[in-house]
């Protein structure tokens, strides 16, 4: 049985916000909080505040985007639409390779957990576990179904769950022992100048995600006025889990043990219940199983999204035409699914987690930086439907410095990489560029029913499934029908 979806009527500003937190999301909680705890120490808070307030700026000019060019494809089709076909590559190009290395974050991570369980696990047989993660990673794209309603439900409660779990402990910690959670914050500041920067590039991929949406702004009531304030408001709940959880990771494990821990939110827990033996083990497990089912699950997300972009970018002709070739019992674009995880275990093998995320933000923040460009001109041409918009081009301001900003943060090494792959693009374009349109499979992608699944879908992951619940609850107690119609069609 398959899933079809449909809308009743168009998304209003709580339905919009659920899909926000649900594309922005993710399982970078478990590997960032060590990551930045070596490089500034506690004031690293300050710093997701910041971090925050970015990613709002720049998802607000992809709202504005969506609203005057409400088109499947995102950077790429805007970029397309004021540039040309070329910078439009170039931008659908710089996207494909950022989620891509992305894509093999995740191997890495997923390794450093499973190492809490098995701690002297050799090195060949890290690399065997990163490719067996791989495999399964390629199967459940290929040949998996979506999982029904309940099913997903359960695989929430597994992700979030131990989450809460350790929010919960640490309250507890920091209210028995205060002075000692205190101590833990000091320095406050510890580092230098320079590892703000480096700080601030690995939380902006946390908070990154929204780039991703696939809903044209035409489905959504009133998108100029629900878009922004959507936006807004799912990013101020993503930022208040993200400062939550470090908060607390913070309070209850010192600095020097934070930043030399691979996994630490495992370390936490067992820290927050050290006083019994046998709690602290089954604190870290709980935590340690929770990790790799986030970074099993969203790394399966993340391989719809990148590869359907690689099948998207195939179908305009502009990769090879194998990218878009269907499974014949799945409908799914296998050889892209194939290629892309096969060569982000690569990189997995030879790359750390930092200098992966530095990659993949120099990347994004290209793409940025087009969108926060493109947003200026398509505001320009369209600036007599607006009525806010000097509002609008102070945004688009503030975007494209930031964006920028985002670029020259990047250590110089991993923008060097980025920009040798970067430049692929340009033979691949002038080989690529006489396109061929394949009908059939362009509409079966952009399709209206196809769209609709996939934005349906990200209203279920990680916390967006809690606020869906939520909606529907408010929505049975005012007898208000829901956006959605979702039906099962043999």
């Amino acid at each position: 049985m398959s899933r079809k979806v449909s809308l009743r009527r168009q998304l209003n500003t709580f339905d919009t916000t659920s899909l926000v937190v649900g594309s922005a999301i993710g399982a970078d909680i478990f590997v960032i909080p060590s990551l930045i705890a070596r490089i500034i120490g506690p004031v690293s808070i300050l710093i997701w505040f910041v971090g925050a307030i970015i990613a709002i700026v720049i998802a607000l000019c992809f709202a504005y985007c969506a609203t005057i060019l409400p088109k499947v494809g995102g950077s790429y089709a805007y970029a397309t639409k004021v540039a040309g076909p070329f910078p439009g590559f170039m931008v659908g190009w710089a996207l494909l390779l950022a989620e891509w290395f992305t894509l093999a974050v995740f191997p890495v991570a997923f390794v450093q957990y499973f190492l809490t369980l098995v701690p002297n696990l050799p090195p060949s047989y890290q690399l065997l576990l990163k490719a067996a993660f791989t495999v399964t990673i390629i199967l459940t794209n290929i040949y998996g179904v979506k999982a029904a309603g309940q099913f997903n439900d359960i695989l929430t409660i597994a992700k979030l769950g131990p989450l809460f779990f350790l929010i919960c402990l640490g309250i507890a910690f920091v209210a028995l022992r205060p002075n000692l959670a205190i101590s833990h914050f000091q320095p406050f500041f510890n580092g230098n100048i320079s590892g703000v920067g480096q700080a601030l590039v690995l939380i902006i991929w946390a908070y990154a995600g929204f780039e991703l949406s696939t809903l044209p702004a035409d489905e959504i009531e009133n998108p100029r006025k629900t878009l922004p304030k959507a936006l807004f408001i799912g990013m101020l709940i993503v930022a208040a889990f993200y400062i939550i959880t470090n908060v607390v990771v913070m309070a209850v494990v010192d600095q020097a043990t934070l930043a030399a821990s691979t996994a630490p939110l495992s370390l936490a827990a067992a820290k927050a219940l050290s006083f019994s033996p046998t709690l602290s083990i089954l604190g870290g497990l709980i935590l340690t199983f929770g990790a790799l089912a986030s970074i099993l699950g969203v790394d399966e997300s993340g391989t719809i999204g990148t590869s359907r972009l690689a099948f998207a970018m195939s179908l305009d002709g502009m990769l090879p035409r194998a990218f878009s070739k269907l499974h014949p019992t799945t409908k799914t674009p296998y050889v892209s699914i194939i290629v892309l995880c096969s060569t982000a275990f690569i990189a997995s093998i030879t790359n750390s987690l930092s200098a992966l995320i530095n990659a993949s933000v120099f990347l994004l923040s290209f793409a940025y930086l087009a969108t926060c460009i493109s947003a200026y001109f398509l505001e320009k041409k369209h600036s007599a439907k607006s009525s806010t918009s000097l509002a609008n081009r102070f945004v688009i301001v503030f975007g494209v410095a930031f964006s920028v900003l985002l670029m020259t943060q990047v250590n110089a090494q991993q923008v060097l990489v980025s920009m040798i792959l970067f430049a692929v693009g340009v033979p691949a374009y002038v080989f690529f560029a006489p396109k061929k349109d394949i009908t059939m499979l362009k509409r079966e992608y952009l399709s209206r029913q196809a769209i609709l699944e996939r934005t349906y879908h990200q209203g279920e992951v990680y916390l967006a499934n809690v606020v869906r619940h939520i909606k529907l609850r408010i929505y049975r107690a005012k007898r208000i029908k829901t956006a959605w119609r979702v039906e099962q069609a043999k």
